[in-house]
């Protein structure tokens, strides 16, 4: 008899408790509750709440946002989910101290982030305010340092998903004196 632990519809699903970066904990231990799959999200829910995961330092949660919206999106966005998922996996190896998968999946995710098919407008700008320059800059640098032998902390080294807002310029006000 398989005693393989089941989902509520009978597929194998292990319900051991995980830590913040996805692995498996012994039965029993307190764990970070699981990302709930299938969940279809906005694309401004999607990098939200994909942003507020890796600023907890829980990459491989963003990975399973961004793998809801590639699934259960239009065709057409799969490659841009997809390759956000890519980085967030990347973070979550390297930040497990696996450099060679870890660099391996953030270029990967860049490549393909900077490749056809992922938002990127005029002006550099990626779809639904994404920086997609700046994030394939991260994880390009990212990926030299972890092969280099840095250690990793996925929340510090969480990358910023939204493109800075350009802050209007202020009129210079005269001396009040």
């Amino acid at each position: 008899m398989n005693a393989r632990d089941r989902d509520g519809e009978g597929r194998a699903r292990s319900a051991r408790p995980r830590d913040g970066l996805g692995r498996p904990l012994p039965y029993g231990e307190p764990g970070v509750e699981r990302q709930p799959e299938g969940i279809v999200r906005t694309p401004a829910e999607t990098v939200a709440e994909a942003q507020r995961l890796l600023d907890a330092g829980m990459p491989f949660h963003a990975h399973e946002v961004f793998e809801d919206a590639w699934k259960s999106g239009p065709e057409a966005e799969a490659a841009l989910w997809r390759a956000l998922a890519q980085l967030a996996v990347g973070l979550t190896h390297a930040a497990r101290g696996n450099a060679v998968g870890g660099a391996r999946l953030l270029r990967r995710g860049a490549t393909a982030l900077a490749g056809p098919g992922t938002g990127e407008g005029a002006g550099g700008g990626g779809a639904y305010g994404i920086d997609v320059p700046g994030l394939v800059r991260w994880a390009r640098e990212l990926a030299g340092r972890v092969e280099a032998g840095a250690a990793v902390d996925a929340a510090a080294e969480s990358p910023r998903l939204a493109a800075p807002r350009e802050r209007p310029e202020r009129p210079e006000l005269p001396d009040p004196l």
